[in-house]
């Protein structure tokens, strides 16, 4: 969880430096960490990068999982490719296709997915945690 945290702190960075593309793939790896920081919690394996997918598997643990988080996830996986290949977009380098308002959005998805990742982890592990 420390490693999500640090990476969303670098997504914020990386905004205010106008990295955009950097500031949104930040944004996806601070929740995919989080998400998986909270399988290890429950003492599981975690793989995989899709933030719907580790979020939604938390489902199978009992915790109450929200169609609108799992949405916050939806909207960062759709940066972990784009934000940081070439050939993830028509043309040119993702620096030159990010917006502030993309960064600000994906940091506040971050952000939500986190803070869902906090509370879960601020409780003991066991079966049937709910959120």
């Amino acid at each position: 969880m420390r490693q999500a945290e640090a990476d969303l702190d670098l997504s914020r960075s990386a905004m205010e430096d106008e990295h955009y593309e950097w500031a949104c793939f930040a944004a996806q790896q601070a929740a995919e960490k989080a998400a998986k920081a909270v399988h290890f919690h429950f003492g599981q394996e975690a793989w995989g990068h899709s933030v719907t997918e580790l979020l939604d598997a938390l489902r199978d643990r009992g915790v109450d999982v929200e169609n609108a988080l799992l949405d916050r996830g939806r909207a960062l996986d759709k940066l972990y490719i784009p934000s940081r290949y070439p050939n993830g977009l028509p043309s040119g380098a993702p620096a030159d296709y990010f917006t502030r308002a993309e960064a600000e959005e994906a940091i506040r998805h971050g952000e939500a997915v986190l803070a869902f990742c906090r509370r879960i982890l601020s409780r003991p592990p066991g079966p049937g945690l709910p959120a």
